[in-house]
């Protein structure tokens, strides 16, 4: 049977053709880029966006992998061609979630003694390490109350004017970076969460920085200089993702794992690890 032979949409039946054309832009990918890609006819690919034709459930789930749509906005795809969700979104305390879990936290135990946290597309701290919370305690036991919201939230700690900004010596360098990382994770996967975020701590935010994040290319990693008192560290960041979730949450969460950046850094959380193995009797 012929691709174009599905059944014709009268406009307006579906949200899927405009979904479809807005993903496929976020990609910078024209039709025939599309096509050739996920081994789909560019005329098919043409009908598909004007609503001429219905998409089969196969067919959005090849488009959706060609275009690396992240799963929940698959779930959306389909949901606007009339589809049920295939992709569950489960909590992290849901049984079927335990070997992700506990991979997990096996990393953010084994990346001790150096901070290490697990967050979701909009930047909420699900899980974090000890040596995570000791960094965080050291700009105030009360910072989470401090900067509001009803998750711990990465961004609204750094943007937040009562969260880590005073203590950031690099600040003009790494604030464009975190901010232009922040546009375009929301802008490639779709998170509306995220959207929400930015819009909410963009009050805070100085006009300059947002300029200088517009010309900022992305690095590697993030560099983070930070000082209180007489206590001064040096940090870069790695992220980690699950490359093949079939799970929403598991699909949407990453390691952020920082590492010392010179030596003195090393040994001050390496000694913070040993008073604290030392005051618990071990």
């Amino acid at each position: 049977m012929s691709q174009l032979s599905s059944v014709r949409l009268a406009p307006g039946d579906s949200e899927f053709p405009q979904r479809l054309k807005t993903w496929r832009q976020k990609r910078r990918l024209s039709q025939l880029n599309l096509a050739l890609s996920s081994g789909v006819s560019q005329r098919h690919v043409s009908f598909l966006e004007s609503g001429r034709a219905r998409p089969s459930r196969s067919m959005i789930l090849k488009l959706s992998e060609a275009l690396e749509v992240p799963l929940r906005d698959r779930n959306d795809l389909l949901t606007a061609a009339g589809f049920a969700p295939v992709f569950k979104a489960r909590p992290l305390e849901d049984p079927q979630m335990s070997q992700v879990m506990g991979a997990v936290r096996m990393m953010l135990a084994n990346h001790a003694p150096f901070p290490a946290i697990a967050i979701d597309r909009a930047w909420n701290i699900r899980l974090s390490n000890a040596p995570f919370d000791m960094l965080s305690a050291m700009i105030g036991p009360d910072v989470w109350t401090r900067i509001g919201g009803k998750q711990r939230n990465l961004m609204r700690l750094f943007f937040h004017p009562e969260g880590i900004r005073p203590f950031v010596t690099n600040w003009t360098t790494i604030a464009p970076l975190l901010w232009h990382r922040a546009q375009r994770e929301a802008d490639a996967l779709g998170g509306k969460e995220m959207q929400q975020i930015l819009s909410e701590v963009s009050r805070y935010q100085d006009a300059d920085i947002q300029w200088a994040a517009q010309d900022t290319a992305l690095v590697p990693v993030l560099p983070l200089e930070m000082a209180k008192d007489d206590v001064h560290l040096s940090l870069f960041t790695v992220i980690a993702t699950f490359g093949t979730a079939q799970d929403v949450t598991a699909d949407e969460m990453r390691i952020e794992s920082l590492f010392p950046a010179d030596e003195a850094t090393k040994r001050l959380f390496q000694t913070a690890a040993d008073s604290s193995s030392s005051g618990n009797g071990n």
